[in-house]
């Protein structure tokens, strides 16, 4: 392989597979990006096994065609402290050797065709999401998907396909989120995706996008890369149990005014009490030392009596931070219950503390 490549090109490719790969053990071939120059065309793979992605440029001149591998991290640092002008790439008694102007560097490789093979979209169904709508849940939901949990399930997050609608479900087992994008598929499966999967796909940007799956598997496939993950076997909750079908009460607040108090409070204590008067809102730190945070917002609800609720104010403030409009419900029927939070097609289901 002998190519020649704009430094700010291969730079940027190199920096978006980092997440991709085994940094805890060079020895290992996933250690390593695997560049592929064939038909004026420069493929680069990097994978854990877990995670993998395929990134595509035309912006090259190939002199011969090739593979090569070389350590992901160590090529991206040696990319970076060159200058924005040509980079030539050349393979060499089973090295490859970075070059720029009198510049010179060489890395060992692994051999190309033991690099782990990547699935694809052969045999594999099919369905299309518009990819704002998709980016926007799996980000909604995403604060609320668990780690290390025994439960292996409960760390991804479900994208549970119906005929007329996806949603996409997260749980902790303090919390549930679900983010709904309205449109029709032509089958119905539940897909469980690992939480770093849903994190590396927040990064990429998708002008257009497909996705296929099977039983194990999930690609991601754009214009210019294909993404995939393995998926999570097991049974993710029946979260539709969770979602209150009922409400005593339902209130509209305010977005931007909630945030602001509850991160005044927060400054003491996470956990804090909310006491839902008929003419304010009285936010009241938690906490067990001799420090205190309290303030107030004028809120008339035309409540009769007091609503009292003990909570974890990240909670709170991961549904509002990440909702649209300046405005979303409260529904409560008991303290020792679970309370929603929605706005348009999100909702977050919250454990009250009890106290």
């Amino acid at each position: 392989m002998n190519i020649a490549i704009n430094k700010n090109v291969i730079e940027h490719i190199l920096i978006n597979a980092q997440s991709f790969l085994d940094k805890k053990d060079s020895s290992q071939i996933t250690s390593h990006v695997l560049l592929n120059a064939q038909d004026g065309n420069l493929t680069v793979k990097a994978t854990d096994f877990e995670i993998g992605i395929s990134m595509e440029t035309k912006n090259l001149q190939i002199a011969l065609p090739g593979q090569a591998t070389a350590n992901g991290k160590k090529l991206l640092d040696i990319i970076k402290i060159l200058k924005d002008e040509e980079v030539n790439l050349k393979v060499e008694n089973d090295f490859l050797f970075i070059k720029q102007n009198k510049s010179k560097f060489k890395l060992p490789m692994f051999n190309a065709d033991e690099y782990p093979d990547f699935p694809t979209i052969e045999n594999k169904s099919k369905f299309e999401i518009n990819p704002l709508e998709f980016l926007h849940a799996i980000k909604k939901i995403s604060p609320a998907i668990d780690s290390n949990n025994p439960k292996y399930e409960l760390n991804g997050a479900l994208i549970d396909i119906k005929q007329d609608k996806i949603n996409f479900v997260a749980t902790d087992t303090r919390r549930l989120a679900v983010a709904t994008s309205m449109q029709t598929t032509e089958s119905e499966i539940a897909l469980i995706i690992p939480k770093k999967a849903i994190a590396e796909m927040q990064k990429l940007f998708f002008d257009e996008m497909n996705i296929f799956y099977d039983e194990n598997t999930m690609l991601v496939k754009s214009e210019n890369f294909t993404f995939f993950t393995k998926l999570i076997n097991g049974k993710f909750p029946d979260y539709q149990r969770i979602i209150p079908a009922d409400k005593k009460y339902e209130l509209t607040l305010n977005r931007d005014k909630m945030i602001d108090h509850l991160k005044q409070v927060s400054t003491i204590s996470q956990e804090m009490k909310l006491t839902f008067r008929n003419d304010a809102i009285i936010f009241e730190s938690l906490n067990e030392e001799n420090i205190e945070a309290r303030t107030q917002l004028d809120f008339i609800s035309n409540l009769t009596e007091d609503i009292v609720l003990a909570v974890n104010s990240k909670y709170l403030l991961d549904f509002l931070t990440h909702i649209e409009k300046n405005e979303f419900k409260l529904r409560y029927n008991d303290s020792t219950l679970p309370f929603m939070l929605a706005s348009d097609e999100f909702i977050t289901v919250i454990m009250p503390i009890m106290i």
